[in-house]
């Protein structure tokens, strides 16, 4: 598996509608015959900034994740409500290890 977490700082106004914008981007990233997996974490210590888990069979998967409509529309949408630029960090998994992802 290859796992990308994107770290995302919202401003404080645009709260609600990224969470809807987010959760609308997961709900049809699910249906990606390349993702695994696909969440959305919130911070408890500032409610303004979120985790992306997302964890898919190859890191090609990535590439064609970011060519979907929903994605696309995801980035348009919420790219005023950011506070910062977000960023990423890219993963291999270990363990548990199954050769049934790929």
């Amino acid at each position: 598996m290859f796992i990308v977490q994107v770290h995302i700082q919202v401003k404080s106004d645009s709260l609600q509608g990224f969470i809807a914008a987010t959760i609308e981007n997961a709900r049809n990233s699910l249906s990606e015959k390349g993702i695994v997996r696909f969440d959305l974490y919130q911070e408890m210590d500032d409610p303004c900034r979120f985790v992306l888990l997302e964890a898919y069979c190859q890191e090609n998967d990535t590439y064609l994740h970011k060519e979907t409509e929903h994605y696309l529309k995801w980035r348009d949408t919420v790219a005023p409500m950011l506070a910062e630029t977000r960023w990423s960090k890219k993963y291999i998994n270990i363990f548990p290890s199954d050769d049934n992802w790929s």
